[in-house]
């Protein structure tokens, strides 16, 4: 099947019963792909990025920790520092927070200081005791005090006492102090320096209450997913009839309103608040009017979805069911945190390999070293800033897919015992068997979009303030339009993935039969999305609120803390980050659950031979004069 080959209605869905590999080009193409990626990995390793990374390296180009060779041009370079292995800074608090690094002269030393050096003779008896010398590497130490450049080439005072980090052999400053003027541009309550040590203080010693808020939001996101068939019908009649109650008073009270403030404007006031009582008589007439149309086309709405509303109550507890019948579904979001926190370690650790990579270059305005990629091999780096994009769409897209066709495994088997006996690892299987290059084309077609949107985005920071309203205004524009698209995308590309799963058809196709499907159920597409996710966000504020007042009791127990703010702020938000992973997962079941049953009530009948596969659930809701 090609993208432009018309729509065969005389094909058959032929669920679970022909397995056949899809979009194997695309699966190639990602495997060169790849191999590019991991090329510019080896490339940074190979000219000795990765050495300079971890060991470090000072102004003049030399790696600590080994001998150098000479740089030409560079005066300081070439040195052996082979007992040299950590870096020190002259002045380690001046941060170029745009750069995100230290603007400041590096050496190689042979030991931080351990304790605070507030003079010069103070550094000299350092280098004499512990052969470390901190000035240049031309300043000898018997000339610290009297050296013209000593304010130049010589650490900022008083030296701070500092540690070598685990890996990175840097030199960094125990006490936080220095940087506090840079923490207060990140939290903008903070007034002294004082405040930010109470806070962290607060945060380190309640780590224990911490960790226990987050498992207890993991366990409540678990149990919601069982749970929400049951209450997901209260929540949505509940909605319903605050809506409609809502809407039906509003009404009611600005015609209240307006009757009375047409019973209190008479010719014998004056005439200036005659005339203001007029114009509010106007304007109440209008919100009534306005407000009435309103409730009449809201009444209309839920009089004729409410057969589609019982439709999302029901596929809520089917997929209840589904939980219960593949319970490795919900551990499903850890599989995938842990496999985009190990890659996005990767790029990260060979983003930073690339920025040490290159040649050395002399800086004209400081004379210091620094390394830059010129000619092709900058870009490496947007190479490698695509492959983030696309490789991490790739990763959810698996998700999606393994669950998909999870999912449509249980809904297409008539006898449920019959089922794998793990229809994950199955799903998992199938999807690296056949259907790999389908998710690769599918995470290409979501990068295409978001790239795009991602370079308007940066533009329009870096002009903030600059550009003038009309091109604020575009740019604000294309990049709304270019998030619906990705939106609408991501959701086109999860029912693609479905009908791959049930048909074993190529993204195209299966993305062309999946849009005519949900096209023919636009009003039951509708009101799944909007009912559904409301429910869906009514849970994860309960999750939210639950693991909020837990920590609220929790730390009322625990009066030392008398900052209470950030421990807050971070079980808040990593409840809602949990209670998000594992109802997008719930999502995802209904979504494949509706188009599963959106095909079979096109394609079956219930006539022998052509019987119905879906729950009972959904057949009372469907054909409800079958069980009268």
């Amino acid at each position: 099947h090609q993208c432009s080959s018309p729509l065969q209605k005389s094909r058959e869905w032929k669920p679970l019963e022909q397995r056949k590999c899809t979009d194997i080009p695309w699966l190639l193409l990602f495997i060169l792909f790849n191999v590019g990626m991991l090329c510019i990995c080896g490339f940074a390793i190979a000219t000795g990025a990765a050495s300079r990374l971890i060991s470090g390296y000072d102004s003049y180009g030399n790696t600590c920790g080994q001998k150098n060779a000479k740089i030409p041009g560079i005066e300081l370079s070439g040195r052996d520092h082979t007992s040299r292995k950590y870096v020190f800074f002259l002045d380690p608090c001046n941060i170029d927070i745009l750069r995100r690094k230290i603007k400041s002269v590096a050496l190689c030393v042979s030991k931080c200081p351990d304790t605070e050096l507030k003079t010069y003779e103070d550094l000299r008896n350092f280098s004499t005791v512990y052969g470390s010398d901190l000035c240049s590497y031309d300043v000898q130490p018997d000339t610290y005090s009297s050296h013209a450049n000593r304010s130049t080439k010589c650490p900022t005072l008083p030296v701070h006492p500092s540690a070598s980090l685990p890996v990175f052999h840097r030199c960094i400053p125990v006490d936080i102090s220095c940087y506090a003027r840079f923490a207060e541009a990140f939290i903008t309550f903070v007034s002294d320096n004082s405040v930010v040590h109470r806070v962290i203080a607060g945060v380190m010693t309640s780590k224990e209450i911490i960790m226990g808020l987050c498992l207890l939001a993991l366990v409540l996101s678990l149990i919601l997913m069982v749970v929400i068939r049951y209450i997901s019908v209260v929540l949505v009649w509940i909605l319903t009839a605050v809506v409609v109650v809502g809407s039906i008073g509003g009404t009611g009270i600005l015609w209240w309103l307006y009757v009375d403030h047409s019973k209190s404007v008479n010719a014998s006031l004056p005439a200036l608040e005659l005339e203001v009582a007029k114009d509010n008589q106007k304007a109440l007439l209008i919100y009534a009017i306005a407000a009435t149309i309103f409730t009449v086309i809201l009444l209309l709405l839920m009089f004729f979805m409410r057969k589609r509303v019982a439709l999302t109550i029901a596929l809520f507890h089917v997929a209840g069911k589904v939980f219960t019948h593949l319970p490795l579904l919900a551990l499903q979001p850890f599989w995938t945190f842990l496999t985009l926190m190990l890659f996005w370690v990767y790029w990260i650790s060979v983003l930073l390999f690339l920025g040490s990579a290159g040649s050395p270059v002399q800086n004209n305005q400081t004379g210091l070293v620094e390394f830059k990629m010129d000619g092709p091999l900058q870009y490496m780096v947007w190479y490698h800033a695509v492959g983030l994009i696309w490789i991490s769409e790739f990763i959810l897209a698996c998700q999606q897919m393994t669950v998909a066709g999870a999912v449509v495994t249980y809904y297409f088997t008539r006898d449920k015992s019959q089922m794998p006996f793990t229809p994950i690892v199955s799903s998992v299987l199938r999807l690296m068997r056949y259907h790999l290059g389908t998710v690769v084309k599918g995470a290409f077609i979501i990068t295409l979009v978001e790239i795009p949107r991602l370079i308007l985005t940066y533009i329009h920071s870096q002009l903030k303030g600059r550009e003038n309203a009309c091109a604020r205004c575009m740019l604000k524009a294309c990049i709304c339009c270019l998030w619906c698209l990705e939106k609408c995308l991501t959701y086109l590309n999860m029912n693609a993935y479905t009908a791959t799963a049930i048909n074993s058809t190529n993204f195209c196709t299966s993305a062309r039969d999946a849009f005519f499907i949900l096209a023919e159920n636009a009003l039951r597409v509708a009101a799944i999305n909007s009912v559904g996710d409301f429910v869906l966000f009514l849970g994860k504020v309960l999750i939210v609120s639950c693991t909020a007042f837990a920590g609220i009791l929790s730390l009322n127990y625990q009066r030392e803390y008398t900052v209470w703010v950030l421990p807050l702020i971070i079980v808040c938000v990593f409840s809602f980050l949990v209670a998000h992973c594992f109802l997008s997962i719930f999502e995802i079941v209904v979504d494949v659950l509706f188009l599963c049953f959106a095909i079979d009530t096109k394609y079956n009948d219930g006539s022998p031979g052509r019987e119905y596969y879906m729950d009972k659930a959904l057949m009372v809701n469907e054909f409800p004069i079958h069980f009268l």
